[in-house]
């Protein structure tokens, strides 16, 4: 049973270190492009900000929740980016005050809601541990996008395990996503932590291995990274036909980085 209040504790310190990566920002910096192809900085905190306040309405207001799902499905080419731009579009001291606010009352809502009760979402509803799991990833990957912006090495943090977790149980999804039979064969996945602790997934005596650091699979499961820029180790046809389609997000594949855009 994974505790919430831990899980949300995790979820804030995730914003918090990105907010202290651009809260010294000067207004001009919140321009500049990220490896997302027409995203700015901004473009990425409207984007988060965007995303809490939908999943507060789904934590809060089911009514409200469903009409914006109808509308991201009515706008469904353009809906994400549309946003993103709205946002993008504020001073950056308004934007970021809005997104304080909305990450702050998600934790709020999440921490009210009832044991055992599901929260409804674009996919399948969600328990609020696995909500506060999703936004962690999704704070880390954008945060990505704002350091590779500015040039700036993130010290990895041990959070990386909702991420890497996340990455693994979407495996047979992302095999649907791209069409292909599901997996029958398990894989094991071996990671190594920040401070060298070992988080593994899967039956030890499971053919099929995925093993390497937990920062380099986050990179590949949030399309970061390119997978031939990263230190994995792979063993099995299963694996080997995953690692490449991998995917912590819901939604369709993104384009991802290039092999040795970071070089």
């Amino acid at each position: 049973m994974i505790d919430v209040a831990t899980v949300l504790d995790d979820l804030r310190a995730e914003g918090e270190d990105l907010d202290t990566l651009v809260s010294g920002l000067p207004d001009d910096a919140w321009g500049t492009p990220t490896p997302a192809q027409g995203w700015n900085i901004a473009h990425q905190i409207s984007h988060l900000a965007w995303t809490d306040r939908v999943s507060v309405l789904a934590v809060t207001d089911g009514t409200a929740f469903a009409d914006s799902v109808r509308t991201a499905m009515s706008r469904s080419a353009d809906y994400v980016e549309s946003t993103a731009a709205e946002g993008a579009a504020l001073p950056p001291a308004e934007l970021l005050a809005d997104w304080r606010g909305r990450r702050a009352g998600l934790a709020a809502a999440l921490a009210d809601v009832p044991p055992g009760v599901k929260i409804p979402w674009f996919g399948p509803p969600m328990s609020p541990a696995s909500m506060a799991t999703a936004r962690i990833m999704e704070t880390w990957a954008h945060g990505q996008d704002v350091a590779d912006a500015l040039g700036v090495r993130r010290e990895p943090t041990a959070r990386l395990r909702h991420i890497s977790h996340i990455g693994i149980r979407t495996m047979g999804f992302v095999f649907a996503l791209h069409d292909l039979p599901a997996p029958t064969d398990p894989v094991r996945v071996e990671l190594t932590g920040p401070a060298g602790e070992a988080w593994s997934w899967g039956p030890e005596d499971a053919n099929d291995r995925v093993t390497g650091s937990a920062v380099d699979f986050c990179l590949l499961a949030t399309q970061r990274r390119h997978l031939d820029d990263l230190a994995l180790t792979v063993r099995g046809e299963t694996a080997a036909r995953w690692l490449p389609i991998a995917q912590a997000f819901a939604g369709p594949p993104g384009a991802g980085r290039k092999a040795g855009q970071f070089a």
